[in-house]
């Protein structure tokens, strides 16, 4: 029996169990799955970190599969888009508009009681979605209480207001609070009991961030193994961030001073992903 130390500092008993799903959601094979997770096992040493265990596993994925590599760090690679350049509420609008909804970013509405800047409004004929992105750069914090607190206060000071989007009257329908880690238990249980939308890296089980993300296929640039930290700041002024920026605009590419090999190497490695 081994222990790790999670990114919050906690220490648990390693469960060989996860990384397998995690290796095998990124689309690994069976048998490359087998062999990694074996190899972690054997080598692992006991209070190991999980950053550890995650570096370790991504050079094993990317010498046994490298495709799928891409998916396996999709959690870090939203990180390192940071708060600046491309902010985390312009990219959960993106997976917004992949789903049909037309949206907007940093709208001032006004409740009955105060004015609150909202981080997200999307909508369709249908429906009106308020969102409140929280964007965290390192993986150990976790959105609380607290916030889950003030957030619903919020949601419920508009409850009652008439919006205008696209020529529509519209109600508050329901109030998001998505983040790019993950949510205390107790956020978790107080969200269930008032019915309040949460959205976190791996909560809910299903339709979390990570299945939006690749149910819209908007892998971020900063995932691709055969783009730089050089050539990802090139693109990202040229407002490529997103893979499909990349591939629906290769003129772009060349603008930004990439060369052809490096061009046709990351649309491959695109393809693979989106496929």
């Amino acid at each position: 029996m081994k222990y790790i130390i999670k990114a919050t500092g906690e220490r648990e008993e390693f469960n060989a169990q996860k990384l397998r799903d995690s290796l095998t959601r990124a689309g690994a094979s069976t048998e490359a799955v087998d062999n990694i997770v074996d190899q972690i096992e054997r080598e692992l040493k006991d209070n190991a970190s999980t950053k550890d265990i995650y570096n370790h596993a991504f050079e094993l994925l990317k010498k046994e599969e490298s495709p799928a590599t891409a998916r396996y760090s999709l959690r870090r690679a939203v990180m390192e888009m940071g708060p600046t350049g491309f902010p985390f509420e312009q990219f959960v609008a993106e997976i917004f508009r992949a789903k049909g909804f037309e949206t907007t970013t940093d709208f001032i509405a006004k409740g009955e009681c105060a004015e609150h800047e909202i981080d997200i409004v999307a909508w369709n004929e249908q429906k009106l979605i308020f969102v409140e992105a929280k964007f965290h750069n390192e993986l150990g914090i976790k959105s609380d209480l607290k916030i889950a607190l003030y957030i619903k206060a919020r949601w419920d000071d508009l409850a009652n207001t008439a919006f205008d989007f696209g020529n529509h009257q519209h109600k508050l329908d329901e109030g998001w609070l998505i983040t790019n880690t993950k949510f205390s238990e107790s956020a978790i249980k107080y969200a269930k009991c008032q019915n309040m939308k949460l959205v976190g890296w791996n909560y809910p089980e299903h339709g979390n961030l990570q299945d939006l993300i690749e149910e819209a296929h908007l892998h971020p640039i900063t995932c691709l193994n055969s783009s730089t930290p050089s050539d990802e700041k090139l693109l990202m002024q040229a407002g490529i961030v997103l893979c499909k920026q990349a591939l629906d605009n290769p003129d772009i590419l060349v603008q930004a001073g990439l060369s052809k090999d490096k061009i046709d190497k990351m649309i491959a490695e695109i393809k693979l992903i989106s496929n």
